[in-house]
């Protein structure tokens, strides 16, 4: 069977840029009515593009409002590669080994195409466009007449004259690619959306293609992605920042907000054909949402923490999660030094008392940082960069982890909890959210705690009994605390919040937001983002936290096949077994496991029987097999 010939327009389908117009902005840079002269381009573009004029006299007129010396072409050409448009750029490879099949065919000029032309490997006599005539003042005056590429219906008439064997394929997004199948020189036409979609042009095409995944996919031609991108939806919830949604998008996905979280119930009505779900702290992600999750493929929390999650659910599903340990970090420390301050200078309660009209300027209860000891429970990446930080203002720090952790500074490690307890003057949570650290401060700690001392939780809402809390308070025992996280918190904010602790002096309270600020959210989204484009893309698990890691480069001229599965006897013998069956030499194989699942990542080197392969969904113990290239 004879391989499609592929038929490309140029502007606003290789290149995101319509040329005239972007001429125009370098043409008419200084004139005094480069407005107006660049409203009536645009104008005259849209409606040759969308058939309301004929495409002759649109470029006949456009020329001369533009007047566009050989020095202007050549500016534009000079930057041509940088305007490629997204998905052609990452199907560099399609074009290099179908050259022979691809075409061209573009009303637009020689000079300016022909550089992209060349990046994408096509032979220059399969560059069908028009060509610039310039008078003697290097000014471009018109097109070649005789081109039929320079007048209406131009495009049916030069595909006819190549006559191509095989079926015809169009991809334009202009009136004059919707001509070509309607004069019957194609035998299907793709009106290409990633840039401009135009309702008129799309009323004729076979399909729309928002981006060449689209377009190889339904052709079955293999390309960059195995599955387009756009076709991938990902659900974002609770207000992440700005920044993922323009990463992800960028990188050609199907992206949908939602500003608050979601109970369990409408997650299960909302995941419904949702490939990838982002969250924060209260979405609760469970086994029963997962159940219903029919096209899951990973979860993303824009936070630390990953308790709000059934990693063992996701993990026997197949479903990769990723956090962000380390972005807010920063931003939590900051937090927590700040409280201490305030809290040690009695800030709050001068304050309150200020706006009742009351000056009381005693230093009574008012200290300074430097000399106490604070004690840090939990030494990760908040707990030490705070213990240098605090170490900088004068403190001394003790420290307290379950784990083997370097001492940074002059901290020191204390072996049993008490011991710090006994001897902080301000004690400070960074312990994570796992269950077992529900309730591990209770009245027994609070009372082995210095009488006058500071405490703050600013981990995880259930590590902390919070009645023994205020009872420590109201008692006089502690001096004052900060809390930002509670064991129930609302899921938006118009919700009401309640705590026992409501009320208390010298208690600051605030609401989850350690890690809210604007550096700390853009940082999360960016490493978030990034960690789903690696596993989408490559398969790469790097920081996932329910499945082994594996650190995968970019595929360069193979197909990757990815295959979760139980960690059990024999798997990889029959996955090679069936690899060998469907004909497929091994370029490279990697294996890693941990207690509960094995992770198998395989990069062959020719193209794929896609029925051939489904064996390998067969193989005992599959629990997910993803086909990425």
């Amino acid at each position: 069977m004879t391989s499609p010939a592929f038929i490309f327009d140029f502007d606003s389908t290789l290149v995101r840029i319509e040329t005239l117009e972007a001429l125009a902005e370098i043409t008419l840079a200084d004139a005094p009515d480069a407005a107006a002269r660049k409203a009536e381009i645009a104008n005259l573009t849209e409606q040759a593009m969308t058939g309301q004029i004929d495409f002759g006299s649109a470029l006949r007129r456009r020329l001369e409002l533009l007047a566009p010396s050989r020095a202007h072409v050549e500016q534009l050409a000079d930057r041509i590669l940088d305007e490629a448009t997204a998905s052609i750029r990452r199907n560099l490879d399609f074009f290099e080994r179908h050259r022979d099949r691809i075409y061209i065919l573009s009303g637009g000029f020689r000079e300016i195409i022909a550089p992209l032309a060349e990046r994408l490997s096509i032979p220059a006599d399969h560059v069908l466009c028009n060509d610039l005539v310039y008078d003697d003042n290097d000014r471009a005056t018109s097109a070649d007449a005789a081109n039929p590429l320079s007048r209406e219906n131009g495009k049916p008439e030069v595909i006819r004259g190549l006559n191509l064997a095989g079926p015809v394929v169009m991809v334009g997004d202009g009136w004059t690619d919707a001509e070509v199948k309607l004069a019957g020189a194609a035998d299907r036409f793709y009106a290409f959306t990633e840039v401009v979609a135009r309702p008129k042009v799309l009323e004729v095409a076979d399909a729309a293609a928002a981006s060449l995944d689209e377009v190889l996919f339904a052709e079955g031609v293999p390309g960059r992605w195995s599955y387009p991108r756009s076709r991938i939806r990902m659900l974002l919830l609770e207000n992440i920042h700005p920044a993922a949604v323009e990463r992800l998008e960028e990188a050609g996905y199907s992206v949908e907000t939602v500003k608050g979280a979601l109970d369990e119930d409408d997650l299960i009505e909302a995941i419904k054909g949702v490939h990838i779900l982002g969250i924060r702290s209260k979405t609760n992600v469970t086994r029963r949402v997962l159940e219903q999750a029919d096209r899951l493929m990973a979860v993303a929390a824009f936070c630390i923490g990953t308790n709000q999650i059934d990693l063992d659910a996701c993990a026997d599903k197949g479903v990769a999660v990723f956090n962000a340990p380390y972005s807010n970090t920063r931003s939590v420390v900051e937090l927590a030094l700040g409280t201490m301050i305030v809290m040690m200078r009695d800030v709050a309660h001068k304050s309150r008392l200020m706006h009742q009209g009351v000056w009381n300027k005693s230093a009574t209860g008012s200290r300074e940082m430097r000399g106490k000891t604070l004690g840090i429970v939990g030494y990760g990446a908040i707990g030490s960069q705070l213990s240098v930080l605090a170490e900088n203002l004068g403190m001394r720090v003790l420290f307290y982890d379950l784990n083997e952790r370097l001492a940074l500074g002059n901290a020191r490690r204390v072996r049993k909890l008490d011991d710090l307890l006994a001897e902080a003057d301000v004690v400070t949570l960074h312990v994570d959210g796992r269950k077992d650290n529900a309730n591990i401060f209770g009245r027994e700690q609070f009372a082995r705690m210095k009488k006058g001392a500071l405490f703050l939780n600013l981990a995880r809402g259930h590590v902390v009994d919070v009645e023994a809390l205020a009872e420590a308070l109201n008692s006089g025992h502690l001096a004052g605390a900060t809390v930002d996280v509670f064991p129930e918190e609302p899921r938006t904010n118009a919700d009401p919040f309640a705590s026992p602790l409501i009320g208390l002096d010298k208690v600051i309270l605030t609401p989850h937001i350690g890690g809210s600020t604007e550096e700390a959210q853009e940082a999360i989204a960016e490493f978030a983002a990034e960690r789903l484009l690696n596993y989408l893309n490559r398969g790469d698990t790097t920081f996932c936290v329910n499945l082994p890691n594996v650190q995968l480069a970019e595929v360069s001229r193979a197909h990757r096949l990815l295959h979760i599965h139980r960690n059990q006897p024999g798997v990889l013998a029959e996955l090679n077994s069936a690899l060998s069956k469907a004909g497929l030499n091994i370029l490279g194989q990697h294996l890693k496991t941990d207690e509960r699942t094995g992770y198998v990542i395989i990069d062959v080197d020719r193209d794929y029987d896609r029925e051939a392969l489904r064996a390998l969904k067969q193989v005992p113990g599959t629990v997910r097999f993803r086909m990425l290239h």
